[in-house]
């Protein structure tokens, strides 16, 4: 049998996307002249870079042009300027488009972009500087020596489903590095891990999160202009739910169409997947796609909670950037900009490190330091109740922002900080729902395979493979409680939030009783799972590297 191989670097970076690739980018022209670079290596769970990348995205340039100074910006991988830009309030049947653009929502300035595009293309950036970029590696565990992070370890493979080594079995390597920075994606395991241990959410409000899911099509030529942008309140939400719809236009044939939708919902039967369908048979939406074609399908969360959920960003050994940290911006629903902020922030610190040969939690408070002084502090301060206010429901919550737009971020609370709870705190029982979702909507949820598609369908169009032959990586901590609480209780909400039909709850034809059978092929990584179920049962763990969806442009 193999032995674990020790594998020693400087800096290690989790995670493909755009905040870790920032922080590599940045650090290796910090060090460009220096006598002895440190060696930069990010280590990527997709199959490629970008594969499993997925945001909405319209983007904030800013950020970009100061990470890549020498690059034109007409040489950024972005597919179009906004042009055009509206704010619509949707019935089941009209679309009333709102005079004005709320506060903190215009796109003046912005661009369209296909982020999984973008993130491959600052990867061949990263290589040139001579960051080493390996996708196809999943992190499993961060490795600590008296409670200092040394590195982390990449998942064993060759395990079969019981746990046990086959003949191809292969250790995890040990990655040590003077600096771990953790940039993940939103709900990270890692992280998750690491605060917990090191309770590094102790100040926090617990982070909130919504689930965004989308689709990409092709259109006729001229059916939706490049560059315009819509955002829908309304339909299919209820009106206490937090959530909306988007329509972007990527080019002249491509656009993304999908929903966000807030996870501290209290309907155990609210479905985020449904809903995207229910959002394009709205006759508007209909209308657009009516001549077209699905290419891909993806979700994932997004972590809203802002600068007061914002867990502590470091320690002995380690960072935590982009929306690993929770650098996202309300009400705009913007993170690339942050994301790359955020990493820059995190290089200039471990260049100050590594100039030091100091590499503690003291030296690296400095990111904080940074942080505070920053452009990202300041976006994120102003509207740091935005998301806590909309908790107490929609009316309240407008009028929460309008006190906190008249007091720059405050509003009307004496300490200036809302609170907000888990979104898993928040379900009512099913028999308490007067009209659950999926039985409200029971006759529209008809697919027909050309506007409308069940989940397995979608999941074949996220391009979604994963090893048979593994352990699962949803762990369903006690099938009991499933069975004997959950299920009863709340009707097995997982079968409903989980936006990729990996849940599913059968009922024995004999006894009537009712079970939960998982389809962790199916998972694309969204981590929904482990964000909403009620009980805290459910724990997403990395799959083998290479493993997930294969989005394209999304």
């Amino acid at each position: 049998m193999s032995k674990l191989e020790i594998v020693e670097i400087d800096i290690l970076i989790v995670g493909g996307g755009v905040a870790g690739l920032a922080t590599a980018i940045h650090l290796a022209d910090l060090t460009a002249g220096a006598d002895k670079k440190p060696r930069i290596l990010v280590l990527e769970k997709g199959n490629s870079i970008g594969s499993h990348t997925l945001s909405g995205a319209v983007i904030d340039p800013s950020t970009l042009k100061e990470l890549l100074p020498g690059v034109e910006p007409k040489d950024f991988p972005f597919e179009s300027p906004v042009k055009k830009e509206g704010v619509y309030f949707f019935t089941p049947k009209l679309a009333l488009r709102a005079p004005f653009t709320p506060p903190f929502m215009g796109n003046r300035g912005n661009f369209v972009v296909s982020l999984g595009k973008m993130t491959r293309w600052l990867a061949e950036i990263a290589e040139k500087k001579g960051v080493q970029v390996y996708p196809g590696f999943s992190v499993s565990e961060m490795v600590y020596e008296n409670a200092r992070v040394i590195g982390a370890r990449t998942i064993d493979t060759g395990v079969d489903k019981h746990g046990q080594p086959m003949e191809n079995y292969q250790p995890g390597n040990e990655i040590r590095a003077k600096i771990t920075i953790l940039a993940e994606g939103p709900r990270g395991s890692l992280t998750k891990a690491l605060c917990r241990k090191l309770n590094l959410e102790e100040q926090s409000n617990p982070q909130v999160y919504s689930t965004g899911v989308k689709e990409l099509w092709d259109l006729p030529e001229g059916t939706f202009e490049a560059g315009r942008i819509m955002h829908t309140l309304g339909y299919p939400f209820e009106f206490n739910h937090f959530g909306g719809g988007f329509v972007y236009g990527l080019n002249g044939r491509q656009v993304v169409v999908g929903i966000a939708a807030g996870l501290d919902y209290r309907d155990p039967a609210f479905d985020s997947h449904a809903a995207l369908q229910l959002y394009k048979k709205h006759p508007f939406i209909a209308k657009i796609l009516e001549k077209g074609k699905l290419l891909r399908y993806g979700a994932k969360t997004i972590p809203e909670g802002g600068l007061y959920s914002l867990p502590k960003l470091y320690h002995d050994g380690v960072m935590i950037v982009g929306d690993s940290a929770g650098f996202l911006s309300m009400p705009s629903l913007k993170g690339v900009h942050l994301a790359i902020e955020s990493g820059m922030l995190a290089a200039k610190t471990a260049f100050e490190a590594f100039g030091k040969n100091n590499f503690s939690a003291k030296q690296l408070s400095l990111y904080e330091e940074l942080f505070k002084k920053s452009a990202t502090h300041q976006t994120l301060s102003r509207t740091r109740n935005f998301r806590a206010g909309f908790g107490h429901g929609m009316i309240l919550g407008a009028f929460y922002f309008a006190t906190q737009i008249l007091t720059g971020g405050r509003g009307i609370t004496w300490s200036g900080k809302m609170k907000t709870h888990e979104d898993a705190a928040c379900y009512k029982k099913l028999s308490d729902v007067k009209t659950p979702f999926c039985k409200k909507f029971a006759k529209e949820l008809a697919y027909d395979k050309k506007l409308t598609f069940d989940k397995v369908t979608d999941v074949y169009f996220s391009g979604s493979k994963h090893d048979e032959e593994q352990p699962c990586h949803l762990r369903v901590l006690d099938l009991n409680l499933c069975r004997d609480v959950c299920i009863p209780k709340y009707g097995g909400p997982c079968q409903h939030f989980c936006p990729a039909e990996v849940y599913e709850i059968v009922t024995d034809p004999k006894t009537g009783k009712k079970d939960l059978h998982l389809h962790p092929a199916n998972c694309v990584h969204c981590k929904t799972c482990d964000i909403k179920d009620p009980f805290g049962n459910i724990e997403w763990a990395v799959p083998y590297g290479g493993d997930g969806p294969e989005y394209e442009n999304l």
